[in-house]
């Protein structure tokens, strides 16, 4: 009977806590995506049509954002397979990760790597 009463009030404990915690985030759902107290897009999931002209099949990709408002964590999938892309705060340098294979560009150099 005990054990049952300290789990009965860890679990009131736990969901005030729980309450407590979502009272003081401030994260806002908009048609743009998720954004923070000052307004900025913190997180995005796009859907980009397929463009016949240049074969580039429907894609869909969710963005992580950072307080620049450059997009730092890029995940994306389409009929090709799917894509991850680690974005620097340095110009033209990030890793990017598909079927295709690992790619590394640093300072505008690419170089893919086995």
């Amino acid at each position: 009977m005990k054990t049952q009463r300290l789990l009965v009030v860890l679990t009131v404990i736990n969901l005030g806590l729980l309450v407590f915690l979502l009272a003081q985030t401030r994260v806002h759902i908009g048609s743009q995506g998720v954004h923070d107290d000052q307004g900025r897009t913190r997180a995005a999931i796009n859907l980009h049509p397929a463009d016949q002209t240049r074969s580039y099949p429907e894609t869909a990709i969710f963005r992580l954002i950072d307080q620049n408002g450059r997009p730092s964590v890029k995940l994306s999938t389409s009929e090709r397979g799917g894509g991850l892309a680690l974005v620097s705060d340095a110009e033209n340098t990030y890793v990017q990760l598909s079927g295709r294979g690992l790619t590394a560009t640093k300072d505008g150099r690419h170089q893919a790597i086995p």
